[in-house]
């Protein structure tokens, strides 16, 4: 059995902030949205149902605490949860607050406008704060 690695897109795209119980917890880096992406720890799985029953309850554990999480500490009106895998075939749920102030708001966050990356100061402010109110 193969361990599990991180899509090198994922890698490029997204910033560590840690690991919970099943999946990876990563910021994208576009500073319009916070946007969050669990990646489950698991060789080889491309979608949801390729997880064994009790890996399934975990990560909707986990989506469902990110997501009170995300939304309390961003003040969000609306938590988009999806998981496509078009362009990533690795197993990964997008979690985006939006606001109806948002650059996006109401389409669809991809491919609306090029990425802003976080500062330095931002990055580590937000990284922080979502790994405190997680682990």
């Amino acid at each position: 059995m193969t361990e599990f690695e991180l899509h090198p897109r994922l890698g490029q795209d997204c910033h560590l902030i840690t690991d919970l119980e099943l999946s990876r917890l990563l910021l994208m880096n576009n500073s319009d949205y916070p946007w969050c992406i669990l990646v489950p720890r698991v060789a080889g799985v491309r979608e949801i149902y390729e997880l064994d029953k009790a890996q399934q309850q975990c990560l909707l554990a986990e989506s469902s605490l990110l997501s009170q999480v995300m939304m309390d500490l961003f003040d969000g009106e609306k938590m988009n949860v999806a998981a496509l895998g078009n362009m990533v075939p690795q197993l990964h749920v997008h979690h985006i607050v939006r606001k109806s102030t948002d650059r996006a708001w109401p389409n669809p966050v991809w491919g609306f406008a090029e990425p802003v990356a976080y500062d330095n100061d931002k990055l580590s402010a937000i990284t922080t704060a979502l790994a405190e109110a997680l682990t």
